[in-house]
Formats: C-alpha cells, sequence, structure tokens
C-alpha cells in the first residue's frame, strides 16, 4: 500500500543568512542522484536546496551549476571536472558518487583512489576551503523495486555501507562534512512514494527529505 505523500520540507524559522551583494554560486558533483534521473529538473536535490536557501532570504541570489549524469563512476566525475575545467568561485559544492562504481562492479581500490581525489578537486573549486564542501551519503538502491530484483538486494547493501563508511572515514579524518540519507532511502520499499517512476532513482519526496537534512549544514556553510 502506498504510503502518504512526504510533504515538502519546511524551512526552519531559526535558520538565517545575510543579504549577499554578489550571487551565490552553488556546484553539485554527481551521478544519476545528483542529476535528478526520473523526476523533473527543478525536484532534484541540488534544486531544491538552492530554492530552501533563497527562500530564507530572498534578497540573495544563487547560481548552480551541476557537473553529473547518470551512470558515472569516481573515474567518469574526475574526468568530467577537468574537461570542463569550471573556475574556483564556488560558495559551497555538494558531492554525492560511488553507486555506479558498485554497480558496474568496479574495484573497490578504484573508489578508494577516486573519491579522495573527488573531494581534492572540490575543495579547490570551492575557493580552497574544505568547510564549504558537504558529502552526501550513497543512496540504497537495494530498497527499490529495481533493486528486488537484480542481482541479491543484502549483498547490494553490504557494498554500499562499504562505500559510505570509507567516504565518511575519510571526510571525519579530513574535517569535511559528512551528510547520511542512506537511512531515507532504505524506506523506499515501505513508502513508496519515496521512489521514482522508474522504480530505481529517488522520488522528488526523497530528495526534499535529502534537503532538509542538507539545509541547515549549508546555511552553516554561508553563514562563514
Amino acid at each position: 500500500m502506498e504510503s502518504e505523500i512526504t510533504p515538502p520540507p519546511k524551512t526552519d524559522s531559526s535558520l538565517q543568512l545575510p543579504t549577499r551583494s554578489e550571487t551565490i554560486n552553488y556546484l553539485a558533483l554527481g551521478d544519476s542522484y545528483t542529476i535528478g534521473q526520473s523526476v523533473c529538473e527543478t525536484c532534484r536535490f541540488p534544486e531544491q536546496l538552492k530554492k530552501a536557501l533563497k527562500n530564507i532570504n530572498l534578497q540573495n541570489n544563487f547560481s548552480l551549476d551541476i557537473i553529473a549524469q547518470t551512470g558515472w563512476t569516481t573515474s567518469n566525475l574526475i574526468s568530467a571536472i577537468e574537461n570542463k575545467n569550471p573556475s574556483a568561485k564556488y560558495d559551497l559544492v555538494t558531492l554525492l558518487i560511488g553507486v555506479n562504481n558498485q554497480y558496474q562492479g568496479v574495484n573497490f581500490s578504484v573508489y578508494e583512489k577516486g573519491f579522495p581525489e573527488l573531494v581534492t578537486k572540490a575543495i579547490s573549486l570551492a575557493k580552497g576551503d574544505k568547510t564549504k564542501l558537504i558529502v552526501v551519503s550513497i543512496p540504497d538502491y537495494a530498497y527499490t523495486p529495481f533493486g528486488q530484483s537484480y542481482g541479491d538486494p543484502t549483498f547490494i547493501s553490504t557494498e554500499i555501507d562499504r562505500y559510505n563508511a570509507f567516504a565518511k572515514s575519510y571526510c571525519e579524518a579530513n574535517s569535511i562534512t559528512f551528510i547520511n540519507i542512506t537511512d531515507i532511502t532504505r524506506q523506499g520499499l515501505n513508502t513508496t512514494s519515496l521512489v521514482a517512476s522508474d522504480g530505481l532513482h529517488p522520488s522528488t519526496d526523497a530528495y526534499a527529505l535529502f534537503v532538509q537534512r542538507l539545509l541547515p549544514k549549508a546555511v552553516a556553510v554561508l553563514q562563514n
């Protein structure tokens, strides 16, 4: 039975942002979970986060750039950043990557090398300030209709845990903000409204729940 639709994220009235004369630049790095496969363009989490930040202080202007594509591994994202060569102008950067390394059966050592490299690249794009970077955990696609019919769901979850444990440990060791949203996606079988129409990716509602967790951290970044 389908659960009730998740309400849109509420903006915490205690969250405040100073008014800036210059545009606030946000860069989102990732894969299908960042580009928002199977949801509308304004429904993906970076767009929802930008809107939530804007709503805190309507005087501010935000610019969002996304470097992400469905199917990208850490190696693909590294190549894309090198090819685009964006300027180091960003006030906020989010990084969510790794599911395709797992899904495509890439050796885990590739992630162990590639993830730290991407963190370094992300920090350099955030004006060299690691406090401007937020790393987001990898969703668990085992808790979707697709994941239930693809291979062994328990194995998928164990692998996702391994990737997230490495990322979290690396972030903690280097004083980088890490936000866990994996548990939200693990409600996907019981709360079907959290899964997009393709039966695999997070829905608009799921991304709204991501933003509830990301927003206070993003505000803290932009207050500095």
